[in-house]
């Protein structure tokens, strides 16, 4: 063959070879992104304005900027069921384009896997985003005149009255968790109030304990520390490990400390594990693959922006504490879904009397 004729073929070949790429799938990576000139929808599970709709609305802009083609990003509110009637249009009725997300509270996953009233979707098939808030700790404490300045004085105490919103709040089921675990006799739980309700009425003496985040008491409450208005008796970290630095709250013991049964350690990581997965942001099932990791890792990014923390801060009044999506997903995986587990849990979070131990 002659030099002219192997220059000619190799010319043919190059140029087949570009044809090749451009029409091939690949190729539209260099090409305007996916997303560039569309409208990506949050559907929240709550009503604008709350706290939830405030953790969204910190994220957007962030999250904006770290996806190739910079969509618009519209929320679309969807209250109803504790989230359920949000989780169930994701995961029923939007496409799976990639342009449809929903975030949606811890009841998400905890209604699902706790067997409750009106879920129609599936927590271990639903793809995870990540979230802004995951990690906290709570804490468990009396008011000074109840004279309980001991956990060996708590624990002998009888008839204590525990403050809380309502039935099934994390901070009831919190309350429930703390009294069933060291002990308490007789623990009456008043319900009713809203947050900042229980703790006018423990000042009030219409209640002589209450549970609350470990971040929120420095923030609402100093002089609860400053003054020594208020005994702390132990605290729950979430997850283990994890507690607010602050000098009211380092001694403390650990909840798990008390746990004696491989059942009531179940029953405490159960609960533990929905409080840690946050408020999730998720993707309906069969979202191309390709979409979804433009989307973990846009998260991915946002969550680790200090601007996303700057407005995180102003606008919920928290600090964030993100957890990244694969992280997410391995907590859900990895909750215990023994019968007994949830049975047990189920009869903590009711209304009834606590379960004997």
């Amino acid at each position: 063959m002659t030099k002219e004729a192997r220059s000619w073929l190799l010319r043919e070949a190059l140029f087949c070879g570009l044809l090749i790429y451009a029409f091939s799938p690949g190729y539209a990576f260099s090409q305007a992104p996916f997303y560039q000139g569309k409208t990506l929808t949050i559907v929240r599970g709550g009503p604008p304005g709350d706290t939830g709709d405030m953790r969204v609305r910190a994220v957007i802009p962030t999250l904006q900027k770290y996806i190739p083609g910079n969509p618009t990003i519209v929320v679309e509110y969807m209250p109803g069921g504790g989230g359920r009637k949000a989780a169930n249009h994701l995961y029923g009725a939007a496409q799976p384009d990639g342009l449809t997300i929903a975030n949606i509270g811890a009841g998400f996953v905890s209604s699902a896997i706790l067997g409750l009233p009106g879920v129609q979707y599936d927590v271990d098939r639903v793809i995870y985003l990540g979230s802004g808030n995951s990690r906290t700790s709570y804490v468990l404490l009396t008011r000074r005149e109840v004279g309980l300045d001991t956990i060996k004085k708590f624990r002998s105490a009888s008839g204590i009255r525990i403050g809380a919103q309502s039935v099934g709040h994390d901070v009831y089921i919190n309350g429930r968790l703390f009294a069933w675990l060291l002990g308490l006799k007789e623990a009456k739980f008043v319900t009713g109030y809203s947050g900042v309700e229980v703790d006018q009425g423990l000042l009030r003496g219409e209640v002589d304990a209450r549970a609350n985040i470990t971040d929120t008491i420095p923030l609402r409450n100093p002089d609860w520390i400053e003054k020594g208005l208020v005994h702390f008796h132990a605290v729950l970290e979430i997850p283990r490990g994890f507690r607010l630095r602050h000098r009211a709250f380092e001694h403390l013991p650990e909840l798990e400390s008390f746990a004696g049964t491989d059942l009531e350690k179940k029953v405490l990581h159960m609960f533990r594990s929905f409080r840690l997965v946050g408020s999730p942001f998720i993707l309906p099932p069969e979202t191309p693959k390709e979409r979804v990791a433009v989307l973990q890792e846009a998260f991915r990014k946002t969550f680790k922006d200090p601007e996303f923390m700057k407005t995180w801060k102003k606008l919920t009044g928290a600090d964030a504490y993100p957890l990244m999506p694969e992280e997410q997903e391995r907590t859900i995986r990895e909750i215990p879904r023994e019968h007994e587990v949830i049975a047990l849990f189920n009869k903590i979070a009711g209304g009834g009397p606590l379960p004997s131990r």
